[in-house]
């Protein structure tokens, strides 16, 4: 019995004396940190970035997830046997817009280094301004629509070919081609960022850019034999708006603001990608260039990781809410929580996509073969004062258009696609003139 009690006390003691293992810290979600640890999820092995693009397809049968699923994360073919493509690059400065203007061939300095040095970041900081350089530098592809337009400066300017206070041309670049030759291409900025008082401002989305009048306009002073039914379609997009789906359907969508996807956990209008890890993010930037590129190469994943976690990054800029409009500000914030937050319930005011024969909005896009879904997601709201047009095809021209209960009536002739309903998203249309004035004046601080 003694020994018993001994061997009992012993092992009490033992127990006591034993420090307890640390705690494992586990990343919140979305925190930089777990961010970090996904990287290096992105960067394993092929079979895990297949199972998180499998899971990020909201639909698998349109034309955009099946392009990806016959392509992507195959290992042994597809997508992964491209060559991998580090370019070298110059942002398109004053200077060479100005020897561009004047039909000189582009060239690139002969000591241009590949954009990337080739050293994987360690921290969130290194990652963002990584990123940064991918979305101003990295060439989506040669754009010969572009180099006509910087021969026309005073065209390039009407179609939305905006200048920096420095006269810098953001979204351009000069680019050695994989081919050889020294090209001129379009970045990530040509669409989604601005120029507001002279200073670039990346996220917004650019909606003086006129891509279908600068094609139109390019192939008839060289005479390009062009499809009639193309030339019509891309003549009817209009600024900020193009049509990027993979099918033949005509169903052009506004250029979107990039502010708060991280906060997203559906994106594209149509809720074509779901977006439960940041690996659906970085894989759609992967395939976005490689697919904009001609499927000729594909970038080094650390820059579609960059460019994800850049994108994240974005806010925009701050508002100041006057002190005398505080209390319609306040009175806002109650109309929209009783009204819009059931579905902009996310930080972004953003929200789950809805069944577009509940939105009642144009169906094409959401019917659509290239990357339909069925629904419509709710979009952020961050910004939204600033957003005009709205809806994902851009038909309602302001916010207060967009809440008057005028542009659902068969008489609606305003609409800025032209005369007749503007139908759909039918909240707040049925706010007294109060509570409409109240919640505009709430949106227009988000």
């Amino acid at each position: 019995m003694r020994a018993r009690w001994s061997t009992a006390l012993i092992l009490v003691v033992a127990c006591r004396g034993e420090p307890s293992p640390p705690a494992i810290q586990v990343p919140a979600p979305w925190s930089d940190a777990w961010l970090l640890q996904e990287g290096q999820r992105y960067f394993g092995d092929a079979a895990t970035r297949r199972a998180a693009l499998e899971a990020s397809l909201t639909n698998p049968e349109n034309l955009y997830s099946r392009q990806r699923l016959g392509s992507y994360a195959l290992g042994d073919r597809g997508w992964d046997l491209l060559p991998v493509w580090n370019p070298r690059s110059v942002a398109v400065s004053a200077a060479l817009a100005a020897t561009l203007e004047r039909g000189e061939e582009p060239t690139l300095p002969p000591d241009q280094r590949p954009l990337w040095d080739g050293v994987r970041p360690t921290t969130m900081a290194g990652w963002v301004a990584l990123g940064r350089r991918v979305f101003l530098e990295y060439p989506m592809r040669a754009e010969v629509f572009m180099e006509y337009g910087l021969t026309r400066p005073e065209f390039a300017a009407a179609v939305g070919v905006e200048r920096t206070g420095d006269g810098s041309v953001p979204g351009l670049v000069v680019f050695a081609n994989i081919d050889g030759e020294t090209r001129v291409g379009i970045t990530c900025a040509i669409c989604h960022a601005t120029v507001k008082d002279g200073a670039l401002v990346i996220g917004a989305a650019r909606r003086t850019f006129d891509y279908g009048r600068l094609r139109v306009t390019y192939d008839e002073v060289h005479h390009t034999r062009v499809d009639p039914e193309q030339v019509r379609r891309m003549g009817r997009w209009g600024p900020g708006r193009a049509d990027v789906t993979e099918d033949d359907d005509e169903d052009p969508v506004t250029i979107p603001d990039l502010w708060g996807l991280r906060a997203q956990r559906w994106l594209t209008q149509a809720g074509t990608i779901r977006q439960d890890s940041p690996l659906a993010l970085a894989i759609r930037q992967e395939t976005q260039l490689i697919d904009s590129n001609h499927q000729r190469v594909r970038p080094p994943r650390e820059l579609a990781w960059a460019l994800a976690m850049f994108v994240y990054s974005l806010t925009p800029p701050a508002r100041a809410t006057a002190p005398e409009n505080a209390p319609k500000v306040a009175q806002g914030a109650a109309v929209f929580a009783a009204h819009c937050r059931r579905c902009h319930s996310n930080a972004a005011y953003g929200g789950p996509p809805i069944a577009a024969t509940t939105i009642g909005t144009d169906p094409r896009l959401a019917t659509g073969g290239g990357r339909g879904t069925g629904s419509y997601r709710a979009p952020p709201l961050l910004a939204v004062r600033d957003g005009a047009p709205y809806l994902h095809q851009g038909a309602v021209s302001s916010l207060a258009e967009l809440l008057d209960p005028a542009r659902l009536e068969a008489s609606y002739t305003a609409g800025r696609l032209g005369p007749g309903p503007i139908t759909g998203h039918p909240a707040g249309t049925g706010l007294s003139d109060t509570d409409r004035e109240a919640l505009l004046a709430f949106l227009a601080t988000l």
